[in-house]
């Protein structure tokens, strides 16, 4: 799945453009390294995005196409 469209769905970023922007601005990292929006997420790969002064980092424990407002963060595994 596109970083971009993982972002979105498990609503670490509320719009899929709004993180397709923060990844071309620089703002996420997979695995240690700047990634662009069209990177392929896989499990077990860790995120990090830069919010202004404020990090979030997460290790992705399952991908899915579409999942429920309350179950989206069962995606993900906050480190």
């Amino acid at each position: 799945m596109r970083l971009d469209k993982y972002l979105k769905v498990s609503r670490l970023i509320k719009r899929r453009t709004v993180a397709a922007d923060a990844c071309n601005a620089g703002r996420v990292m997979v695995n240690g390294k700047v990634a662009k929006a069209g990177t392929t997420i896989k499990v077990g790969d860790e995120i990090e995005i830069v919010f202004g002064n404020r990090n979030v980092k997460v290790k992705v424990d399952s991908i899915a196409e579409t999942v429920k407002k309350d179950d989206a963060k069962e995606m993900y595994t906050p480190l």
